[in-house]
């Protein structure tokens, strides 16, 4: 394990998307057993996303009463997850209103990304955002070989207890963006980069932490992330380059996981159509043969400096291929990449828009966009804290 930083100068909060603002209303009706939840769902929401608020700026915004707004904020209150901050400045008549808003240094998130093949990250973050404290897990042995099966499993366990133990706020939930299937009970069905199958790790997480734990495959962690917290449209996907090749879809604002909780699991699709149709499925050519990090690090060394652009742009091609039947199907307004910007920007992203234009309808998606991510390297743990806020608090 390595040593625990505690927050630094440059650790700053997140800014929310502000176009999350315009649907804080849940579409379904709820039922009677459920109003009171659904309410208080709804005023979390307004305070996540809007900031400081009188307590009848939240009655207009949820349109629910005075009187249910003021009950419900006074439990929140109570329950230290929303704070007074005073009266608002006036000019008027009238005693000025007091301000409220989600007590948002009052707890934190202990936020997991296990997407590396070598290391292990982690953060203590509060509801801000604020990084409080990051540890680090090396995933190396001895002999320079990434540890896999229990041996991973007990690296993240001592890896979310290091930083648990470092919280000085109360600790909200645990979080962890994965790679592989992980269904809903928070069970790692396959990750072969971790040695992983059939893995119940929130359960184990959460009897050995004792923490609310919350598990997601990676990359649609990283979507979540990318739709709090950077400039999104409602329906796009982010494709996450890294030892493998993983999509993570948001339709209409929502996350999709899919029937068997694989959507977005492009990286093992064939698209090497070199074969002929009638190929049968190969694992020399699914995407990640050509995409996937390590084989584009080993195709970059092996072609020298003179062929980089071109093995770059056979990777974008690919992906191309791999994308263009998803958005002809969804029809996408974004895919947004995430991995080494020195592989993904530029030749890579502007080749797979090359193919993207040439294989999909122009005038449905005329004003389709690709682009790489802005989160940088926090852009998983971002998401893990999110998913923590979704299911401990309801707000997204």
């Amino acid at each position: 394990m390595k040593h625990v930083t505690t927050r630094s100068a440059g650790d700053t909060a997140w800014a929310i998307n502000p176009r999350r603002a315009r649907d804080l209303r849940v579409a379904a009706k709820a039922t009677p057993g459920d109003t009171k939840q659904h309410n208080r769902t709804l005023v979390l929401q307004t305070l996540y996303v809007s900031g400081p608020l009188s307590r009848a700026d939240i009655a207009r915004a949820t349109q629910l009463t005075k009187v249910t707004v003021s009950g419900l904020v006074a439990e929140l209150i109570s329950e230290g997850l929303v704070e007074e901050l005073g009266q608002r400045e006036s000019q008027g008549p009238g005693k000025p209103a007091t301000l409220v808003d989600l007590a948002r240094s009052a707890h934190a998130i202990v936020a997991l990304d296990l997407s590396d093949d070598k290391l292990l990250r982690g953060a203590v973050i509060d509801l801000a955002g604020r990084t409080h404290a990051r540890a680090e897990a090396a995933r190396l042995d001895a002999q320079g070989i990434a540890v896999t099966g229990d041996a991973a499993c007990e690296l993240v366990i001592e890896l979310a207890l290091t930083l648990r133990d470092a919280s000085e706020l109360p600790v909200l939930g645990l979080g962890v963006g994965t790679p592989g299937v992980v269904d809903a009970d928070g069970v790692v069905r396959v990750a072969p980069n971790l040695g992983w199958e059939a893995l119940p790790l929130r359960q184990i997480l959460t009897e050995r932490t004792g923490l609310a734990t919350t598990i997601e495959n990676d990359a649609n962690v990283a979507a979540l992330a990318e739709y709090s917290f950077g400039d999104t449209s409602e329906d796009f996907a982010l494709v996450r380059i890294g030892f493998g090749v993983g999509a993570g879809i948001i339709l209409g604002g929502r996350s999709i996981p899919g029937s068997q909780f694989a959507s977005g699991e492009i990286g093992q699709v064939m698209v090497g159509t070199d074969l002929g149709i009638d190929a049968p499925y190969n694992r020399e050519q699914v995407l990640e043969h050509w995409l996937s990090v390590p084989t584009l690090t080993r195709a970059l060394e092996a072609a020298g400096p003179a062929g980089r652009e071109q093995v770059l742009r056979e990777a974008g091609n690919r992906l191309g291929v791999a994308l263009a039947p998803v958005i002809g199907m969804l029809n996408l307004a974004e895919i947004v990449l995430s991995g080494p910007p020195e592989l993904v920007d530029g030749t890579l992203a502007d080749a797979a828009y090359e193919i993207l234009t040439r294989r999909t309808m122009p005038n449905s998606h005329d004003t389709l966009v690709i682009r790489t991510t802005g989160q940088g390297e926090d852009l998983i743990l971002r998401g893990a804290a999110a998913v923590v806020l979704r299911e401990r608090l309801g707000v997204s």
